[in-house]
């Protein structure tokens, strides 16, 4: 038998659980980015029993008000309105800004500071030297395997995405460095202009044969990028969950091969770009096999990563003096080479 409420015993009923729901909401306030996140996550994958944990991590942390006001100055006229709060936009928003930017002088410091390896001059060329645990062998991907891991650190300053309300009105071209400068108060030859006309050019590079590529500043037009590019609405994020193992020797434990481990004709790699908010330069990547892998340490077996590993399968068109040729002794075509997943990096498969 059910006893029925008084009209003020639902009342404090009421206000007793909502008062719960407040105190535990954090993401759940329908109102910040990371709750508008999960429901357009929702919308597009069809994916609600799986949340998108890594890109909740990098959602801004503006709130709704908060978006809609920066939103509506950068629609103003050559942004102006914007850059006159660059102060307060960075510091709410999370963005990468050098209050000192504008002065070329500062360069050296600011590089330190962010541990930002910044550009060599113009005609200095990268001379990177021949370095072992980028590539290894797909043989390699197997339980028990001792083996040299790189340096997967991320090394980028800390960023957010920008909601894309608010990236979707601001300059991303080469052609408009001039309104980005003055958006984000870079100087003629600073170190925040080489950041811009680096990461841009990068991106406006024709893509590759048979590549699709895109540079994206929002967790929705990578979520969109990535559906478009594989045409299936069942996509899954995989990343590596940490450095650990980075400049060492690990073992290989447990290995899944994603997918059964059969050849995907496509996945999507998205790399971190550096720029004031966070934008990743996102590729299509044919014939791969995906792997997961716990990794060891190789003396006392306990786990202290899980990795993902990339291997692809068609290397005919690369260059001959590529690095993992010069690193595993072999040419284009005759080998596959893999990779891991740098820690926030990412790639897209369909799920399993």
């Amino acid at each position: 038998m059910h006893t029925k409420l008084s009209p003020m015993a639902s009342l404090f009923l009421f206000i007793f659980l909502a008062s719960l729901t407040v105190g535990s909401a954090g993401d759940q306030n329908p109102l910040t980015q990371k709750s508008y996140l999960i429901r357009y996550w929702n919308k597009q994958t069809g994916n609600s029993h799986t949340k998108p944990v890594f890109l909740l991590s990098k959602a801004s942390p503006l709130s709704a008000d908060e978006s809609a006001s920066f939103a509506k100055l950068a629609s103003s006229h050559n942004h102006n309105a914007l850059s006159s709060r660059l102060s307060a936009f960075c510091a709410s928003a999370n963005l990468l800004c050098f209050p000192d930017s504008s002065s070329p002088t500062h360069t050296d410091a600011i590089c330190l500071r962010y541990s930002i390896n910044c550009p060599p001059p113009l005609d200095t060329a990268d001379q990177r030297s021949h370095t072992t645990g980028i590539f290894f062998r797909e043989s390699m991907l197997k339980k028990g395997t001792v083996m040299p891991m790189w340096d997967i650190k991320d090394k980028l300053p800390e960023r957010s995405f920008l909601p894309r309300s608010i990236s979707s009105k601001l300059p991303f071209s080469t052609s408009k460095i001039s309104e980005l400068k003055r958006v984000f108060h870079a100087g003629d030859n600073s170190t925040m202009e080489t950041m811009i006309v680096e990461t841009l050019t990068d991106c406006e590079k024709a893509p590759g044969l048979g590549e699709t590529k895109r540079c994206v500043g929002s967790a929705e037009d990578m979520i969109d990028f990535a559906v478009s590019v594989l045409g299936s609405r069942n996509v899954a994020i995989r990343t590596t969950k940490n450095a650990n193992g980075s400049k060492q020797s690990i073992m290989i434990g447990s290995v899944k091969g994603i997918n059964g481990g059969k050849v995907m004709q496509q996945s999507l790699s998205c790399h971190q770009s550096l720029f004031p908010y966070l934008v990743y330069y996102c590729h299509s990547v044919p014939k791969v096999r995906v792997y997961e892998a716990d990794i060891l340490d190789p003396n006392s077996k306990a786990k202290i990563n899980h990795g993902v590993a990339v291997c692809h399968l068609n290397t005919s068109s690369w260059d001959p003096n590529h690095e993992a040729f010069l690193e595993l002794g072999s040419g284009p075509g005759r080998i596959e080479v893999c990779h891991w997943i740098f820690e926030n990096d990412l790639t897209w498969t369909v799920a399993d």
